[in-house]
């Protein structure tokens, strides 16, 4: 999010720059380092929680080497954990076979619905096993409706502002805030000003290969087909 920092890992050292992201894997030694003047800030994720009664699932070993950092390059299988995103890659009008071509997978794909755009950065295509995190960007007047998961989500408000509504409590989100849903909680999001909205979301675990969105409206629905006629 801001600065430079070098990730080592047993694969080697790692340059991340801004929209620069990486995964590490249970038990994969890793060590971070700021060899910059100025300060370097970004966003983190832990899943699943970690456990106190085991130092908190993070253990010391020995130092691993201090090699010559490289920069990210989403196209070299070497930094097969790492990845890139700019704002850029969120225009769908953007999405041409030239810029899909400096990424090591569809994970340049975006899916597209209902003025919404998502773009995911950590999954199992990155490595991860036990989390995701991508982005996601609402247009003017975009909107996702009512609807639940069987997964934790955060969302951390970087453009833009946006409503939303968290188990039939309304809050209006800005740059900074960050929300969170539990597991059953019903939330929804609508972008009400003439400019874009955009955050990053991270859920865990990872969800289901189905029945990932549980939308109330399309329970509701099924609630009334299935309903009982009075002859």
């Amino acid at each position: 999010m801001e600065g430079e920092v070098v990730v080592d890992t047993g694969e080697g050292a790692n340059l991340l720059r801004l929209g620069d992201y990486g995964v590490s894997a249970v038990g994969a030694p890793h060590a971070l380092r700021n060899v910059s003047d100025s300060p370097v800030r970004w966003a983190q994720m832990l899943a699943p929680q970690p456990r106190s009664r085991v130092q908190g699932d993070t253990y010391p070993v020995p130092a691993l080497p201090e090699r010559e950092p490289t920069p990210i390059d989403v196209r070299d299988p070497r930094t097969r954990s790492f990845g890139h995103i700019d704002p850029g890659n969120m225009e769908v009008d953007k999405q041409t076979q030239d810029m899909l071509a400096v990424s090591a997978s569809m994970r340049t794909a975006l899916l597209v619905y209902s003025g919404i755009t998502v773009k995911m950065m950590i999954d199992s295509d990155l490595g991860a096993q036990l989390l995701t995190m991508f982005m996601v960007q609402y247009e003017p007047r975009g909107t996702a409706g009512r609807h639940d998961h069987a997964y934790e989500e955060t969302y951390l408000i970087l453009d833009g502002e946006v409503d939303a509504e968290f188990d039939g409590e309304p809050y209006h989100l800005i740059p900074g805030d960050v929300a969170w849903a539990g597991v059953g909680c019903v939330h929804a999001f609508s972008n009400p000003e003439p400019g874009t909205v955009r955050w990053l979301e991270t859920q865990a675990p990872q969800p289901p290969a189905r029945h990932s969105y549980r939308f109330a409206r399309d329970w509701e629905y099924l609630a009334d087909a299935t309903a009982t006629k009075e002859g």
